[in-house]
C-alpha cells in the first residue's frame, strides 16, 4: 500500500518514534535492529542502523533537535545513534557497563545532550551524550555540555522494584519516573545534590508518564485510566484524581495530607470502585481503555510548555485522544 512502511523487522517492534520536524520514523525491534524511515515520493524508505546489540532493542526516542536518537536494550546498553554525513549512513555509539539489567525507557533533556534512562534494576540514571561534530558546546547548557560521552551524571536508587517510564519537564528542571511498586518519583535540580520526592498511591502501578505543564504530570499504567499528579505552590507533589472521573469530595481536599488519605483507606474506608461482589471496577472509571495503558504521547507543537491534548495506547489495542480543555477543574494546574 502506498505510503505505508514495508515490514522489514522479523520480530516484535518494541519501540517507534516520529520526528515532527524532519518527518522521519525510527523503529526498534526484538530482532536487535533499528530502521530510520524517510518519506520519499509516496513511499517510506528504510535505512538500517547497525546497533551492535546481542539482545533485543526495547525502546527508542528522537532527541529534541532530531539529530540523534537513543535505543534502550535488553543488553544493559543504550545506543546513541546519529547520521554520519561522510559515509551517508546512521551509526551508533554505545553506553556500556552502566546498567545492571534491561533498559526499559529513555528520555531526552531539552538541551539535547542529557539522557535519562530507567531499568529493571530499579534505578534511574542520567548520562551525557555529547558527540563531537554532532553537538555544539553551549554555555547555557551548563556543566552537561562539558561532560564526555557516556559519563554518568546521576544515579537514582529511589525504587525497590522495576523502573519504567521516565520524562523531563518542559524546562528540564524536573525529572519524573515510575516504579512497579505503585510509586511515582519526582527529582528537582538534577545534579550533584538533587531534591527527590515520591508519591505512593493505592492503585495499580504505572508504566509511563508525561508532563503536561511544569507542575502537572499524567501517569498511565495497569489501572487502565490516566492519573493526574500536580505540585502545589511549595513544590509538594500529590495525586489529584483519575482523568476519566469527575472531581469528587470523597477524598478530601485536592492537596490534602497524603498520609491521612492512606490511613483512612487502610482502616475502614471502602475502596472507591468496589461493587457488591467485591470486584474492583477501578479500571472502568474512564470507560475507555480495557487493559493496561503502555504509552502516552503529547499532541501539538513540539517543545510546548503546556499540553492540552495527548493520546494513550494500551494492550486493549485502542488509541485514545484526551482533551484537557473539557476537564474544567484541571485547567488551574496548566
Amino acid at each position: 500500500m502506498p505510503g505505508v512502511p514495508t515490514a522489514l523487522h522479523d520480530q516484535i517492534v518494541s519501540g517507534i518514534d516520529w520526528s515532527a520536524r524532519s518527518n522521519r520514523i525510527v523503529t526498534a525491534s526484538h530482532d536487535r535492529n533499528s530502521y530510520v524511515w524517510n518519506y520519499e515520493g509516496s513511499e517510506w524508505v528504510p535505512t538500517l542502523v547497525i546497533l551492535r546489540l546481542n539482545r533485543a532493542a526495547l525502546c527508542v526516542q528522537w532527541s529534541p533537535k532530531e539529530n540523534k536518537f537513543a535505543v534502550g536494550s535488553g543488553a544493559k546498553t543504550v545506543c546513541i545513534c546519529y547520521y554520519e554525513q561522510e559515509n551517508n549512513w546512521w551509526v551508533s555509539k554505545l553506553i556500556r557497563k552502566r546498567h545492571d539489567s534491561s533498559v526499559t525507557s529513555v528520555a531526552w533533556h531539552p538541551n539535547n545532550i542529557l539522557l535519562a534512562t530507567t531499568s529493571t534494576d530499579g534505578k534511574c540514571r542520567v548520562f551525557s551524550t555529547f558527540i563531537k561534530g554532532v553537538d555544539t558546546r553551549d554555555s547555557k547548557g551548563g556543566s552537561s555540555s562539558d561532560s564526555k560521552f557516556g559519563e554518568q551524571i546521576l544515579q537514582l536508587d529511589l525504587s525497590f522494584s522495576w523502573a519504567f517510564g521516565v520524562k523531563w519537564s518542559p524546562s528540564g528542571n524536573t525529572l519524573a519516573y515510575v516504579g512497579h511498586s505503585s510509586v511515582i518519583y519526582f527529582v528537582d535540580d538534577v545534579g550533584p545534590s538533587p531534591l527527590a520526592q515520591n508519591v505512593a498511591f493505592r492503585d495499580l502501578p504505572l508504566r509511563d508518564v508525561l508532563f503536561i505543564s511544569e507542575k502537572t504530570v499524567i501517569g498511565v499504567g495497569f489501572d487502565c485510566n490516566p492519573m493526574v499528579f500536580a505540585a502545589d505552590e511549595s513544590g509538594i507533589w500529590s495525586f489529584v484524581r483519575f482523568l476519566g472521573e469527575r472531581k469528587t469530595s470523597s477524598i478530601g481536599p485536592k492537596y490534602g495530607s497524603q498520609f491521612s488519605e492512606a490511613f483512612g483507606k487502610l482502616y475502614g474506608q471502602s475502596k472507591h470502585g468496589m461493587n457488591n461482589d467485591g470486584v474492583d471496577n477501578s479500571r472502568q472509571r474512564g470507560g475507555v481503555h480495557e487493559n493496561c495503558i503502555t504509552c502516552i504521547v503529547p499532541l501539538g507543537e513540539a517543545g510546548s510548555s503546556t499540553i492540552t491534548r495527548f493520546s494513550t495506547s494500551g494492550l486493549d489495542g485502542k488509541v485514545v485522544i484526551w482533551d484537557l480543555e473539557s476537564q474544567q477543574d484541571l485547567l488551574e494546574y496548566l
